[in-house]
């Protein structure tokens, strides 16, 4: 008989968004006429820009002519949108990053998992704790951890707590770790990482050899002047880091898929031997094997958010949500709430009252208000007693959820 991967049955029962999916729709067979409120993952509502629509019905159309129909492309992305990618979100700021390091996928989260295969499995692994349950979850799969204690924490990885007490910024490991994944603007906390705060990790990655893996799928919505959107606006990054991008949140592709990878062709890593090797080469021939590209049609949507009409559109998208957060962050403090973020990220972190644990505070808001949102424990053992809110809804939606939980819990 065939065997299996025993590491998935290390896995705690249900990844966290389809435990939420269950109990939602359990209650909702059980509430038919309830109007739930969905504030839980970070899917956006709104459509797709103008600009974007556009090139992609061109696209379309193009793929309808013989002569300008496209079939495989290249397993890197297309040059014309690596081109543009470098241009006005890296060099325009400032940062070395050529068109040739970067990689068009369908998917961030799919691409900090993937990111895997390239490494060895003694690697000693960081992730802040709450963390995007992706970066523990795939190292589990891979049989890079031990078993769960009751937690939820899995042997192997270095769990670096962030909480109101430190600020939510993780302290510098005071052992050597291997692969590091920092996520800024925070997923789930809203956090962000000041240059001073990015170029301590830096400098610790660079002087123990170390790789960060640097998640920054929200970077559009930083307001802050003095706070970096990259991990290579800092000085030797390009020597230790990985970064992930994606057009999910800023151009509403979540459902239309599309993401960007930045290996720079400076970096390199441990072969058992001792040898250093380039880590763009190894990526680059394990996208060339495993994958075969982000389609024409969505590349051209891509590359219209680079237009003057595009910025335009995604940077009206992106305030949308930002208002959304900063309505959901005044209206849970009037109802006598501790929150954090929401300011330069599109989640709102909240401090469960009345000692109320995690998934309790979930299923009062479901039952209570018909609001769904995130239970903190989800992400980790450090996120318990708090609980995400998602910017990404209508604005009528927005209104009226917090219309409810300002009723429910305003003194």
């Amino acid at each position: 008989m065939a065997t299996i991967n025993d590491n998935y049955l290390k896995l705690k029962a249900g990844y966290l968004f389809p435990e939420i999916a269950r109990r939602v729709n359990a209650f909702a067979e059980a509430n038919p006429t309830a109007k739930i409120i969905r504030l839980g993952i970070g899917d956006v509502t709104e459509p797709l820009p103008e600009a974007c629509r556009t090139a992609m019905i061109n696209a379309v159309e193009e793929m309808g002519d013989r002569a300008k129909f496209k079939g495989y492309g290249p397993e890197q992305g297309y040059a014309w949108l690596r081109e543009a990618i470098a241009k006005h979100d890296f060099q325009a700021r400032g940062c070395e990053v050529d068109a040739s390091e970067i990689f068009i996928s369908d998917g961030s989260k799919c691409d900090t998992g993937n990111i895997l295969d390239i490494f060895g499995k003694n690697n000693v692994i960081a992730v802040t704790d709450p963390v995007y349950p992706v970066y523990v979850d795939t190292n589990v799969m891979a049989g890079h951890t031990g078993d769960a204690n009751e937690q939820g924490e899995y042997g192997g990885l270095v769990y670096l707590p962030v909480t109101a007490e430190n600020n939510f910024t993780a302290e510098i490991p005071s052992q050597k770790v291997d692969l590091i994944y920092l996520c800024f603007p925070n997923n789930p906390t809203g956090a962000v990482a000041s240059k001073e705060h990015l170029q301590a990790w830096v400098d610790y990655a660079r002087a123990h050899g170390s790789i960060i893996f640097f998640d920054a799928a929200y970077e559009a919505f930083i307001t802050d002047p003095a706070i970096p959107h990259s991990i290579y606006e800092i000085e030797g990054a390009r020597d230790c880091a990985i970064e992930f991008r994606s057009f999910s949140k800023n151009a509403g592709f979540t459902g239309t898929r599309c993401a960007l990878t930045v290996v720079p062709k400076t970096l390199t890593g441990k072969a058992a031997d001792g040898s250093d090797v380039e880590l763009w080469k190894l990526w680059n021939r394990r996208q060339s094997t495993k994958f075969n590209g982000v389609s024409y049609i969505v590349q051209r949507g891509a590359e219209a958010v680079y237009s003057e009409a595009g910025q335009q559109q995604t940077q009206a998208l992106v305030r949308f949500y930002l208002e959304n957060a900063q309505i959901i962050r005044e209206q849970l403090t009037t109802a006598g709430l501790a929150v954090y973020g929401g300011v330069n990220a599109p989640y709102v972190w909240v401090k469960t009252p009345h000692g109320l644990s995690s998934w309790d505070f979930f299923d009062k808001l479901l039952q209570t208000c018909n609001v769904v949102g995130t239970p903190g424990s989800g992400f980790g053992a450090a996120g318990e007693g708090y609980f995400r809110i998602s910017a990404f809804n209508s604005r009528d939606a927005v209104n009226e959820a917090m219309q409810r939980i300002t009723q429910t819990f305003k003194a």
